[in-house]
Parts: structure tokens; sequence; C-alpha cells
């Protein structure tokens, strides 16, 4: 064993690919776990199975999974203990996948592409404590905070909000935005606006990465702290 690291355990992965999970599986062992300690998880009704079954000091998190998303799970472990250490392996890379995933709790994203040296790396250095991040994902995030920089300087006034929503979101996204804050749902807003419920959640989930949010009440809140709602 390592002894630069002291390694939590037990761990679970959440991985559906057999290929991925006997990877991480051997990068785990080659950095100094033991199999007995490593838990696995194809999918995410069987991840909820084994935390109620094992727990869990350490987990690696894998966002699509055969039943759902992998971030559910991230905050189903940020609930259990807001301590515990998340890594996410995933071959998504897209904004709102990652900034909803870092939102949610987890601690570093490494995307699958990279190599066993730097998954590896990744590993340990959340292992001591670091936030590991794909440089591929820093590059979105940088972009994603300097847009959300003009809008945390200063609060705006009456004018400058509505200058600076229009920058962030479009006319359209703020009257969905507006809808979703008086208790709408999706199929609701669609028929006020004759729209296609596709179109509406189409618009919400640029909304939501816009604001770097995961869910309507982050949404809401992040708006109104921004000025953009009332």
């Amino acid at each position: 064993m390592n002894n630069e690291l002291s390694l939590p355990v037990p761990v679970i992965i959440v991985e559906d690919e057999p290929l991925i999970q006997k990877r991480l599986t051997d990068i785990l062992i080659n950095i100094g776990y033991s199999i007995s300690n490593l838990r696995f998880a194809q999918n995410l009704a069987q991840a909820k199975e084994q935390l109620l079954l094992h727990s869990a000091s350490f987990a690696l998190v894998d966002l699509g999974l055969p039943d759902g998303n992998g971030i559910e799970f991230i905050e189903i472990l940020k609930n259990y203990d807001p301590t515990i250490t998340i890594l996410v392996i995933s071959a998504w890379s897209t904004e709102d996948a990652i900034l909803n995933a870092l939102s949610a709790g987890a601690t570093g994203y490494v995307l699958k592409e990279r190599d066993d040296l730097e998954v590896s790396l990744s590993i340990k250095s959340v292992l001591r404590g670091g936030a590991p991040i794909d440089p591929f994902i820093a590059q979105k995030i940088l972009k994603q905070l300097q847009l959300n920089e003009k809008f945390t300087t200063n609060k705006p006034s009456n004018e400058q909000k509505t200058n600076d929503s229009e920058t962030v979101l479009s006319k359209r996204e703020m009257g969905i935005l507006e809808l979703v804050s008086q208790g709408l749902s999706n199929k609701e807003i669609a028929d006020q606006l004759s729209l296609s419920r596709y179109t509406v959640e189409s618009h919400i989930k640029h909304i939501y990465r816009k604001l770097a949010v995961c869910n309507r009440a982050k949404a809401i809140d992040t708006a109104r702290q921004l000025g953009l709602l009332d």
C-alpha cells in the first residue's frame, strides 16, 4: 500500500461499462487498494443499494447510467456524508453535465478519454484533498465564470438589469424563467407560450447552463441574486 495516501474505504465505483470498471479497478489496486474494499454498481439502483449495504468513503461516478444520471447519486452521497470525496469519471463534456455535477458536490471531474496515468494522478490528487479538473473542462468553467463575473461585481440598476438580463438570458429564456418562478410546469409553460414541451425543456436547460445551476429552485434563487428576477 502507498504510505503517502490514507486510503478511504469502502469505495463505490459506479460505472456501467465492464471494461471501464475493470480499468478503474486496476488503477485503484495499483494505488494501493484491496479488491475487498471496492464496491461496484452498474446503474443508479445498484449504487443506492451498495450505499445502504456497505456505506462509502470515496466514490468514482460515471454520469451516463442506464437508469438515470450519476448527478442524482452525487446528491445522495453528499446528503449521506457532506465530506465524502467524489470523482466524476465520465465521457460527458458538455457544460451542463460539468457544472451540474460540480454544483451537486463532485470533488473533481476527469474525462474517460484520458490515459491510465492521468486518471491515476487525478485519483491520487483527490485523495490528498485536491480538486482535480480535466484541463478541457477547466476551460469551460473559466468561460462560465467570466460570464457570471459581470453580475457579481455590482448590484445592477433597473436599466442595467434589463441590459444584463438580455446579455445572459435571451428574452424568451427570461420569459420562461419568469413562468418557472411562478411555479408553472414545463407543460403549462408550453401551453401558455404555444411552444412544444421539448422546446421549453431545451430553453430551461440553457437557463441552467448559463446560470450554472442544476434545478429550478436554484435557477430562481440565482436569478434573484443577480437581479434578473424580482
